[in-house]
């Protein structure tokens, strides 16, 4: 790796016995003192975050949420020649992934881990439900080759797709994926809990499969949208092509980005005819200053 590039980390453990509040004031400390930028969210359901920084700083944070009893991170690794933060976020909130359900217990149990190396057995399998567990935004960039997409707006209108399409498949086989893995968690632990009896996941979600599949073999479409700034990667953790427009933060393709509706900071083909002239205005004079 070149030392000259930020190091990129996506981590999340599901743990309830933890010095929370001691977490808290530490990591803000040094990320602040060695500039390391992100979004760390602390709950008492456990942790989640993504940053970016050195790479030494990064290692040094690692080791930091590990003498927190939080030894296993499931931490997937990038890297980008730009920081692709604006600024840090570290905060306290109800849950690390918001679900809103009882019915959910990750820490003590989920779906079977599938290893990035047996993933493309089961996207094979003509046997298996492939579910795409994320948002509707994200699957039209990119997702496994028959994979079903729920067309969910957010993560808590999972609950409602399944009590409405999967009652029949309760004692079928069902494979579920996400970014990271952590939605997978709270999915799967929701649909054990609601009877269903044969649930596996991706274990490190999409970023574990796509840092360690070689393009050759990658059962992966398109590409995968990200919530920083690079917005979108590809296959072996290369950078996508995709854009984000500020106006309606949707993803937008190169195709989309030649439009005449594509204005920078302004608007895009997905929301031209939804922001209102007054609204224009405002962002136009936002991009000047």
């Amino acid at each position: 790796m070149n030392n000259k590039q930020f190091t990129i980390i996506t981590f999340y453990q599901f743990k309830s016995n933890f010095n929370k509040s001691g977490l808290i004031l530490e990591l803000k400390n040094f990320c602040k003192f060695n500039k390391i930028k992100g979004t760390i969210l602390v709950a008492n359901e456990g942790i989640n975050g993504t940053i970016a920084g050195l790479d030494y700083n990064i290692k040094s944070l690692i080791n930091i949420i590990q003498n927190y009893n939080l030894n296993n991170l499931n931490i997937k690794f990038s890297y980008a020649k730009l920081m692709p933060f604006q600024k840090l976020k570290i905060r306290q909130k109800k849950e690390i992934v918001t679900f809103r359900t009882k019915y959910s217990n990750p820490e003590t149990q989920t779906g079977e881990r599938i290893n990035f190396n047996d993933w493309n057995d089961i996207v094979k399998d003509k046997n298996t439900l492939l579910l795409d567990v994320r948002n509707d935004f994200e699957v039209k960039v990119g997702s496994f080759k028959g994979a079903i997409n729920p067309k969910t707006k957010n993560f808590t209108e999972f609950k409602n797709y399944a009590k409405n399409n999967l009652i029949n498949y309760k004692n079928k086989k069902i494979a579920m994926f996400c970014t990271g893995g952590i939605r997978c968690e709270k999915a799967s632990s929701f649909l054990l809990a609601k009877g269903f009896k044969n649930v596996c996941q991706l274990d490190g979600g999409i970023l574990k499969y796509l840092e360690k599949i070689p393009a050759s073999k990658s059962l992966w479409n398109g590409e995968c949208f990200v919530f920083d700034g690079r917005v979108s990667i590809q296959n072996e953790m290369k950078a996508g092509t995709y854009k984000m427009c500020h106006a309606c933060r949707q993803p937008i393709s190169l195709k989309e980005a030649k439009s005449s509706k594509f204005i920078q900071g302004i608007s895009c083909p997905k929301c031209f005819n939804k922001i209102t002239h007054q609204k224009k205005m405002r962002l136009i004079e936002r991009n000047k200053q």
